[in-house]
């Protein structure tokens, strides 16, 4: 199934990881979103459950191991081109996940990946569905964490 101007939806996942009040980020190496900060995340392969997705996906993009916690919100990413032309659009299921163990490195689809404090996500250039979904989910996302 092609990315880029689909013909039906297409389902993703994405890993919120937070440890000692610091958010797991990754700098994208594709489109959408180049060159800008999300979570690590992906698209769900043919066959694969969606918990299956989230840990694959963090490990090919931060080297880390993790197990699913529970689903936090559903974000609809839909993007037009100058034509108003459908050229993205991504249904992504968003995880809470708790890391069990791996060392943090950049895996070969992203530029870059750091623990990130909450308190400063909004510094950073972040996708425009990341810096939605962290704005509706800020009170939560700091709760889910024990170190305050």
């Amino acid at each position: 199934m092609k990315r880029e101007y689909p013909t039906q939806p297409i389902v993703g996942v994405g890993a919120i990881i937070i440890r000692d009040c610091k958010i797991l980020l990754v700098k994208r190496g594709s489109e959408p979103g180049r060159n800008k900060w999300s979570i690590p995340g992906g698209i769900v392969e043919l066959g694969e459950k969606v918990h299956e997705t989230t840990v694959r996906e963090v490990k090919e993009e931060s080297n880390l191991e993790v197990e699913v916690h529970s689903l936090i919100d559903v974000v609809d990413n839909l993007e037009s081109d100058k034509e108003d032309k459908l050229r993205y659009h991504f249904v992504i299921l968003d995880f809470f996940v708790r890391l069990i163990g791996g060392n943090l490195k950049a895996g070969s689809d992203v530029l870059d990946v750091r623990w990130v404090p909450l308190a400063e996500v909004e510094n950073y250039d972040l996708t425009r569905t990341f810096q939605d979904f962290f704005e509706r989910n800020r009170e939560l996302l700091q709760r889910f964490d024990s170190c305050l």
